[in-house]
C-alpha cells in the first residue's frame, strides 16, 4: 500500500486544539450551588506538566506562559504516537 508523505495535503485541515489544566468530579447540586470566586480544586499539582489536545487525542505537554498580559503554554514534550504493527 502507497501512503503519500506530502504534508502540504492537510496543512490547512482545521483541528481544535485544547489545553487540559486537569480534572474533577462534581454532582449537579455541587455545580448548582457555584458562584464568583468558588474555587475548583483539581487532580494536577501546580508546576506540572499540562496536556495539549488536538481534537481530542494528547499530542503534547507543556507548561504555562504569560504573554503580553495574555495566558499561554510553552510546549516542553511532543507525545509520539507508537506505531500499530502491520
Amino acid at each position: 500500500m502507497y501512503y503519500n508523505n506530502d504534508i502540504d495535503l492537510i496543512r490547512d485541515v482545521p483541528l481544535e486544539i485544547t489545553v487540559e489544566l486537569g480534572k474533577t468530579g462534581k454532582k449537579i447540586n455541587e455545580i448548582l450551588d457555584f458562584g464568583v470566586g468558588t474555587v475548583i480544586e483539581l487532580d494536577r499539582l501546580v508546576g506540572e506538566p499540562l496536556d495539549v489536545l488536538a481534537n481530542g487525542k494528547k499530542i503534547a505537554k507543556g507548561e504555562v506562559v504569560v504573554v503580553d498580559e495574555n495566558y499561554g503554554i510553552r510546549i516542553t514534550d511532543i507525545i509520539i504516537p507508537r506505531k500499530i504493527s502491520e
